[in-house]
């Protein structure tokens, strides 16, 4: 099963000898040994880019500068400072950039639109999500220097979803955290506050949660499994029956969607992704920028 608009043409790494393995285990027909060459390929459409955080900037600056359109792993950028100079170089350049956060672009987010309109629960008046994993044996997470912690690796999803459900009219944020021996965030609870309906979110790198968010309105409730790739959308009663289940439709690997939707931004000679526009990933970088202020959290490089 492969995508009928795209395929896998080029890998590159900081060393040929990588992209040559990784290339030959995925079939993948070039191999690069730096991101310059590989972006100076004429026959590269797109490319994504999954190196650390702290690195996102400057390759994304990279392959703009080369007249490549980008899809970058979250989070976008470390900082709203480094999207906002993304973003202008993208549209100085007529070039696309979007942020590979994927449950912006799966169909189960359209599904949990719908059934948050259908007023099934009423109107929303609070959530909670959480995501967490057992993830100490990930140097990179530690590491100031690589924009390490929870937040810009986990918590990122949390705050995508409260802002899908509900919109970015925050109020105020309130938090709290924990932070590693080197200074990083390991775990933090945030709420943000609306007008009238409060959204709390926990992330952790130390341990292994439900992975699950949850919508509370008065005439029940919305749970969804992994708001990471969400499995299933389950609608329930205030008495806690069960009213309907929504499945997850059957995918690739769920990565298909946010190409698809680059491929269908190209085509119409777009600079961003409608499914996930600059303005939504500035807002959701904004938000980070001032929990890492609460907390007192600054990367060496900023």
């Amino acid at each position: 099963m492969g995508m009928q608009d795209a395929r896998l043409y080029a890998v590159a790494s900081r060393s040929l000898d990588k992209a040559q393995a990784f290339a030959k285990e995925f079939g993948i027909p070039h191999a690069y040994g730096s991101y310059g060459d590989m972006a100076s390929d004429p026959n590269v459409d797109l490319v994504y880019i999954a190196t650390p955080h702290s690195h996102h900037y400057e390759h994304m600056k990279l392959v703009l500068e080369h007249d490549k359109p980008v899809l970058c792993e979250k989070p976008f950028t470390v900082n709203a400072k480094q999207a906002r100079e993304i973003m202008e170089l993208a549209k100085e350049r007529k070039l696309l950039v979007a942020e590979a956060m994927w449950t912006r672009y799966l169909p189960m987010r359209s599904m949990l639109d719908d059934v948050l309109a259908s007023k099934t629960i009423g109107d929303v008046q609070s959530l909670t999500a959480n995501l967490g994993y057992e993830m100490t044996q990930k140097i990179r997470l530690y590491d100031p220097a690589l924009a390490g912690g929870a937040l810009l690796d986990v918590g990122v999803y949390t705050i995508n979803f409260a802002l899908m459900v509900l919109g970015d009219a925050i109020k105020r944020i309130d938090s709290s955290v924990l932070l590693t021996k080197t200074g990083v965030d390991a775990q933090s609870s945030v709420t943000l506050v609306y007008d009238k309906v409060l959204a709390m979110l926990q992330s952790s790198q130390m341990a292994n949660t439900d992975r699950r968010g949850m919508i509370y309105g008065p005439k029940g409730y919305i749970e969804v499994q992994n708001i990471n790739n969400p499995e299933y959308i389950r609608v329930f009663d205030p008495e806690h029956k069960l009213l309907k289940e929504l499945k997850q439709p059957q995918q690739i690997n769920g990565f298909e969607y946010q190409v698809q939707a680059c491929v269908d931004a190209i085509k119409a000679g777009k600079t961003e992704c409608p499914q996930h526009p600059h303005e939504a990933i500035l807002k959701v970088m904004d938000i980070m920028d001032e929990l890492r202020r609460q907390w007192g959290l600054r990367y060496p490089f900023e």
